[in-house]
C-alpha cells in the first residue's frame, strides 16, 4: 500500500490531526457488540421466547460474519476507497443495530445483529486499520495511534458486559443496541474530516469465486463446533466440509497465482513463518477473551441467578486490567522484546483461568470472580498490540491492505471459535461441572497460545505497533 511517508517523518500529516477519535471509536463499538449480548442472555431468551443456546447462536454468527467477511471487505477499500468503506460499514451497522433494537423474534435479531452488524463490520474495520497507516506518517504518531485503536479494542469487548449490563438493568436489552446506533451516528459526524489518502480503483479486479469460497469454509467449520452438542455425525460433516471448502479455496488462489491474476489473498502472506506464529497468539487471545467472557456470563446469570447489572460489574475488573496494560504497553514495548510480552500476556492469562476455576469452586460469593479476571485482563492487554506488531512487520507497506484483512479475520475468528467451543460445552448442561469444563478448555487453549509464543524469534525492542502497520525498514520486530 504506497503513499505513506517514511517512518522517519517528523509528524502526522495534516490529514491525521482528529482522525484517531472516530477510528478508535469504530474499533471500540465493534468489539463491544462483540461481548455486551454475553450479559442480555436471559432478558434477551425469555423476551424473544428463545433459549441460552439460540443467543449463543447469534453471538456467534454476528462473530463469524465478520470473520468470513473481513478479508474481502479489506480487498474492497482498494477498489472502492477506505472513506467509503468507512462509511458504508458504519452505515449497514447502524441499520443493523435499530433492526436488532426493534426484534420481534431471534429471527430478525440474527438479521439485525449477526448479519447486518457482522457485515457492516467487515467493510469498516479494515479501513481504519488502512488509514491510520497512511495518514500516521511517522513511527512515534503511528505507534501512539495503534496503541490507542487497540486499547479502545480491548477496553471495548472487556467493558461491553458492563455497559450492556448497565442499559440493560436501567432501561432495557434494546436500549443497548440504541445505544451502538447512537455511538455509530457519532462516528460518521466525526469522520467526516477523514480524507482518503490514496484514490480508488474500480478497475482493480475483485475475486468474487474465492470470496465466497472462504466464507463459506469458514462458516461450514465454526457451524460443525456448534452442533457438537446437538448431533455428533452432523458436526462431523460440517467440519469434515468447511475444510474440503477451505482446502479447494487454497487451490483456487494457487491457480489464480498461476494464471498471473489477483487472487483474494496471496499464499505468500503464509510462508512467512513469525506472521504464522504470530497469527496463532492473536487468534488464540481473542478465543480465550471471548471465551471466558461467554462462560462466566452465562454461569453468573444461569446458574447463579444475577442479573445483567450484577453480571456486568463483576467484568469490570477484566476492563480495569486491559486497560491498566494497554496504558502501559508503549513503555513496556521499549523495555521488553515483543516474545516476552506475548509469552508473559499468556502465562499470566492461563494463570487468571486457572485462578477463576480455584475460586469460584470454592468461594461463592461474588468477588471470587475478580482476582481471576483482574489478571485475564491484564494479560490480554500486554499482548494484544505486540502480536499485531508481530505480524504486520514481517511484510513491506505493499501488502499491508493484505495482511490487515488477514489478520483482522484471524483475529475475529478466535472470538467466534472461542464463543462457539465454550457454549456448546456449557449448552450440554449448565452446571459446576460445565463450567469447570469450559474455563478448564480455555486454560489448556492458553497453554497452546504460550507454546506458539515460545516458538517466535526473539528479537530487540521496539515501540508498540511502530511497524504494526507500516511494514517500513527500520528498527524490525521479530522476525
Amino acid at each position: 500500500m504506497a503513499g505513506s511517508a517514511a517512518a522517519g517523518a517528523p509528524g502526522p500529516a495534516p490529514a491525521a490531526r482528529g482522525v484517531l477519535a472516530p477510528l478508535a471509536l469504530a474499533q471500540f463499538i465493534c468489539s463491544f457488540a462483540g461481548s455486551n449480548m454475553n450479559v442480555m442472555i436471559n432478558d434477551i431468551s425469555e423476551d424473544l421466547d428463545t433459549t441460552v443456546q439460540g443467543v449463543q447462536i447469534a453471538i456467534t454468527i454476528f462473530l463469524l460474519v465478520m470473520a468470513a467477511l473481513m478479508i474481502p471487505g479489506g480487498k474492497l477499500t482498494d477498489k472502492w476507497g477506505r472513506k467509503r468503506c468507512l462509511v458504508a460499514g458504519l452505515v449497514v451497522y447502524g441499520v443493523g443495530a435499530v433492526l436488532s433494537a426493534l426484534a420481534p423474534g431471534l429471527g430478525v435479531l440474527i438479521l439485525g445483529n449477526s448479519i447486518l452488524e457482522g457485515v457492516g463490520t467487515a467493510l469498516l474495520i479494515p479501513p481504519v486499520y488502512i488509514l491510520t497507516t497512511l495518514l500516521f506518517t511517522d513511527t512515534a504518531s503511528r505507534a501512539r495511534a495503534f496503541g490507542t485503536i487497540m486499547a479502545m479494542g480491548g477496553v471495548g469487548a472487556a467493558a461491553g458486559p458492563l455497559i450492556g449490563g448497565l442499559i440493560t438493568s436501567a432501561i432495557s436489552w434494546r436500549a443497548a443496541f440504541v445505544f451502538q446506533a447512537l455511538v455509530i451516528v457519532v462516528i460518521v459526524v466525526l469522520s467526516r474530516g477523514i480524507a482518503d489518502p490514496l484514490p480508488p480503483d474500480p478497475a482493480r479486479p475483485f475475486d468474487t469465486v474465492g470470496a465466497v469460497l472462504s466464507a463459506a469454509g469458514l462458516v461450514l467449520l465454526v457451524t460443525g463446533i456448534l452442533a457438537v452438542d446437538n448431533n455428533g455425525w452432523l458436526a462431523l460433516g460440517l467440519l469434515v466440509a468447511g475444510a474440503l471448502v477451505l482446502t479447494g479455496f487454497f487451490a483456487w488462489v494457487r491457480a489464480r497465482e498461476r494464471a498471473g491474476r489477483e487472487a483474494l489473498l496471496s499464499t505468500g502472506l503464509f510462508r512467512n513463518r513469525t506472521s504464522n506464529l504470530g497469527l496463532v497468539t492473536q487468534n488464540t487471545q481473542w478465543l480465550m477473551l471471548m471465551g471466558v467472557s461467554f462462560t462466566v456470563a452465562a454461569y453468573l446469570q444461569v446458574v447463579r441467578g444475577y442479573d445483567a447489572i450484577q453480571t456486568g460489574v463483576i467484568f469490570t475488573a477484566a476492563t480495569l486490567g486491559i486497560l491498566a496494560s494497554s496504558l502501559a504497553a508503549e513503555k513496556l514495548a521499549r523495555r521488553h522484546a515483543q516474545r516476552t510480552l506475548i509469552m508473559t500476556g499468556f502465562v499470566v492469562t492461563t494463570a487468571g483461568v486457572a485462578l477463576l476455576l480455584a475460586l469460584v469452586a470454592r468461594t461463592p460469593g461474588v468477588w471470587a470472580f475478580a482476582p481471576g479476571l483482574l489478571l485475564i485482563g491484564l494479560g490480554l492487554g500486554v499482548m494484544l498490540t505486540p502480536s499485531v506488531n508481530v505480524v504486520q512487520s514481517c511484510f513491506p507497506e505493499s501488502r499491508q491492505g493484505e495482511i490487515s484483512g488477514l489478520s483482522r479475520s484471524v483475529s475475529n475468528l478466535g472470538s467466534s471459535l472461542g464463543t462457539a467451543v465454550a457454549g456448546t460445552i456449557l449448552v450440554s448442561g449448565l452446571s459446576q461441572g460445565a463450567y469447570a469444563a469450559a474455563m478448564a478448555v480455555l486454560g489448556v487453549i492458553g497453554l497452546a497460545g504460550l507454546a506458539a509464543a515460545t516458538l517466535l524469534p526473539r528479537g530487540p525492542r521496539q515501540a508498540p505497533a511502530a511497524n504494526a502497520a507500516t511494514g517500513t525498514e527500520g528498527p524490525p520486530g521479530p522476525r
